[in-house]
């Protein structure tokens, strides 16, 4: 029986990981795990066709589909929400701890500026699969910040967990606390902005603007930063 797109790259994706904590995501890396793997050369850049890069993205993507399938199996209902957050993050991290070396590599490559926009896509997946797992059901603005933040709390928490040298990363899952204890201070302050009556009718306009950002359609592709409602023209 034929194997399937996503059984040949796991199969590439499993004999890479002998490779890039010693070669990096390089093209060595990617020959190596195709010939590893048994896999037709043809076949392997048809589902690759920026060798290892897309590689290192795929290698991204299964983390981030391990994280949501603990995420639903888990039972979160006596957890605050930010602390759910939190966990997400630290589960994310746990789940790749075997493959440290793997992750500072990948970490490397999206540094270079030619792949930087790769990079910041991934962070973001992750943080739109976090969020999403969740249970968000924002459709607006918040759908953008919510991701642009947990974006960079993850990134930096990742940038942290790779130097942490504490026992069992307690020193990181303490980075990661503080972090969203951060995050929940700036929002009690939107929050205190936004009830207070003396600045009430300045914040009119910018929350008008701010109400006509929709966060994407779940038809459309996933590569479209958001829509725009037009104003209903019987309110003009």
């Amino acid at each position: 029986m034929p194997a399937t797109n996503s059984e040949t790259v796991d199969r590439i994706l499993d004999a890479a990981l002998m490779h890039v904590p010693f070669d990096g995501w390089s093209e060595a890396s990617f020959r190596a795990a195709v010939s590893d793997a048994g896999v037709d050369k043809a076949e392997a850049e048809a589902l690759f066709p920026r060798g290892a890069v897309d590689l290192a993205l795929a290698f991204h993507r299964r983390g981030d589909a391990a994280m949501v399938k603990a995420l639903k199996a888990a039972d979160l209902s006596a957890m605050r929400f930010r602390d759910r957050v939190a966990y997400a993050i630290r589960l994310r991290l746990e789940l790749v701890e075997a493959d440290k070396e793997t992750v500072r590599r990948g970490v490397t490559l999206f540094a270079l500026p030619m792949h930087a926009a790769d990079g910041a896509k991934a962070l973001w997946d992750t943080a739109d699969a976090i969020w999403t797992a969740l249970g968000d059901s924002s459709d607006d603005l918040n759908w953008y910040t919510k991701r642009a933040t947990l974006s960079g709390v993850y990134s930096a928490t990742v940038l942290y967990w790779l130097g942490d040298q504490s026992v069992d990363h307690s020193a990181t899952w303490s980075f990661i606390d503080r972090r969203i204890d951060e995050v929940m201070q700036i929002e009690t302050m939107k929050k205190k902005v936004r009830e207070n009556k003396l600045l009430k009718p300045f914040l009119a306009g910018p929350e008008w603007l701010a109400s006509q950002i929709k966060a994407p359609s779940r038809m459309a592709p996933r590569d479209m930063p958001g829509s725009w409602t037009a104003p209903d023209a019987r309110e003009s």
